[in-house]
């Protein structure tokens, strides 16, 4: 029992820190899906609104969109991570992220005392977007050129309106990250940089992107708690930081760069990686910050 009243005085002053502070979470992986894991995240969310925090949530649905569109016999083709996105794959993009997935989250904070509302981006214009251009370098053998990989795009804009609305009440909203394009197309968004985008905008507190990794790890394998902008920079440059973890890096500066205060890569594989991130000493996973006066 004093061990449980340690853990709650330890949380103290993280609570008081973060109370009426924004805190985007970026929800994908193994935590959506394993069932322990998606009712601990659930729990997790709830907690943190009840004790004064603005928690928004912006999900991925990778693994369920290449489920459906196997079922209907139409193959997931990629390029550079991307999915390339045609017209019928993209109502396919929207009809699970923006439906089935999102009211799915929605519907499991709720169970556990929360209030939720699932959102498009494309509600209330959230998310302005433009085609995504990818392009292919120069070899020896050919020029660079751009690969048009369909209706894919990168964030223009967020109209935060709605996001200030629910900030007033006692609602979270969980977003889909699906834009729209000047002439009302709609684009399927690589969920990360929405989240990003949004803690810029929102100048939140922190940015939670939860992985499949511990986060981020020297060169001895070993996790690394705190990082500046400049020394991720310079793992980068170094080749320390390589294949899926340099776009999750990417994300983080750009997000401390509009305007995000901090940026956590967090476990999700781990119960309660959000509660044991943000209100414990050592935290569990990897901040990133702008400069190195407001490390752990």
């Amino acid at each position: 029992m004093i061990e449980k009243a340690n853990i709650l005085v330890e949380a103290l002053p993280y609570i008081r820190r973060f109370y009426q502070k924004t805190i985007v979470i970026k929800y994908g992986g193994h935590a959506m899906v394993a069932e322990d894991l998606k009712e601990s995240f659930a729990k997790d969310v709830v907690l943190m609104k009840y004790i004064g925090i603005n928690p928004v949530v912006v999900h991925g649905g990778g693994p369920q969109i290449g489920k459906m569109l196997e079922r209907i016999g139409k193959k997931s083709e990629f390029c550079q991570g991307m999915r390339i996105t045609d017209a019928d794959t993209m109502d396919i993009v929207e009809m699970v992220l923006a439906g089935k997935v999102n009211k799915e989250i929605a519907s499991l904070i709720n169970m556990h005392g929360g209030r939720a509302v699932g959102l498009s981006g494309k509600d209330g214009r959230l998310i302005e977007a433009k085609k995504l251009k990818i392009v292919r370098e120069a070899m020896e053998d050919r020029p660079a050129e751009i690969i048009d990989i369909g209706l894919v795009g990168e964030v223009e804009k967020i109209n935060l309106e709605i996001l200030q609305i629910f900030s007033q009440s006692d609602i979270i909203p969980v977003v889909a990250p699906v834009g729209t394009g000047e002439n009302g197309e709609t684009y399927n968004i690589n969920a990360d940089l929405v989240a990003g985008a949004i803690a810029g905008a929102l100048k939140a507190d922190k940015l939670l992107l939860m992985t499949d990794v511990p986060g981020v790890l020297d060169a001895q394998g070993e996790l690394i708690s705190s990082m500046t902008a400049e020394e991720v920079e310079e793992a980068i440059r170094s080749g320390m930081l390589r294949g899926g973890m340099i776009p999750k890096v990417r994300c983080a500066l750009d997000a401390i760069d509009a305007g995000a205060a901090k940026v956590h890569i967090v476990d999700g594989r781990l119960p309660h990686a959000i509660l044991l991130e943000m209100f414990t000493d050592a935290g569990i996973g990897t901040e990133i910050l702008k400069g190195s006066g407001q490390k752990r």
